[in-house]
């Protein structure tokens, strides 16, 4: 197990650089009652007092139960200033103005979700002069398993290092409130989703690729499989070089 005190005041220091560096006055982050917004918001609230977490429900059923009502708690044992953006209508209003644009994917659709909250994150952000902090581990983001130019965007990321099961662990160290530990990681995009369930492979077979090298046969393949097609959301943004 990693020396999880150590690595709270190696990431605490790592965010106060930040912030002395961008001249920023506070952080922002999207409380989203799950596991890596959890320890992010932890992280970065220990290190500057002046951190907001956002609740932003958005169509979803879970959005406005478990997961608000997680949020809350751990911004009420935290002592993390929250607010709440009801994003659902906003999203309806997009979905209506693309009607008749283009024939809308399924997984366009969903992403517009966690595109539309960090928007909002960004808006209040600059409105403050706050950074937005990134809540991507580092098993979602071998697997690509994040919204390009939503969750995936971020002024800086304290938690990118670490794989799932090492959140899990860094969280029940810091006695996060037991709801958000212990139930299955899901982005929240739409009623039943879980990560493992749509990814279909458990974080647990990631984790195991990713820190031992060890993997089954058909895990590997989806490990694989994902690793590939997403690498495009891990490159920076091409330019032309005039030679």
């Amino acid at each position: 197990m990693r020396n999880y005190q150590e690595e709270f005041e190696k990431r605490v220091a790592y965010i106060r650089a930040k912030l002395k560096e961008a001249h920023a006055d506070g952080i922002i982050f999207g409380n989203s009652g799950g596991k890596d917004s959890a320890l992010v918001g932890i992280l970065c609230k220990a290190a500057c007092d002046n951190t907001v977490g956002i609740i932003m429900p958005c169509a979803s059923r879970q959005n406005y139960g478990q997961d608000r009502d997680d949020g809350n708690a751990l911004a009420a044992q935290f002592g993390i200033e929250t607010r709440v953006v009801d994003l659902t209508a906003v999203r309806e209003a997009e979905l209506k103005a693309l009607e008749g644009v283009s024939a809308l994917s399924d997984m366009a659709v969903a992403n517009i979700a966690p595109r539309l909250r960090m928007t909002t994150l960004y808006t209040i952000g600059q409105s403050e002069n706050r950074l937005v902090a990134g809540t991507g581990n580092r098993s979602e983001i071998y697997m690509g398993y994040f919204t390009k130019w939503g969750d995936g965007a971020s002024d800086f990321n304290p938690i990118a290092d670490l794989c799932a099961s090492e959140v899990f662990e860094f969280l029940r160290y810091l006695n996060a409130p037991a709801s958000i530990v212990e139930k299955a990681p899901s982005a929240g995009l739409y009623e039943g989703q879980t990560d493992e369930k749509e990814m279909g492979v458990t974080y647990r077979a990631i984790d195991g690729w990713l820190l031992r090298g060890e993997a089954e046969e058909a895990d590997k393949a989806v490990i694989d499989r994902y690793h590939s097609r997403s690498e495009h959301k891990r490159r920076p943004i091409s330019t032309f070089e005039n030679p």
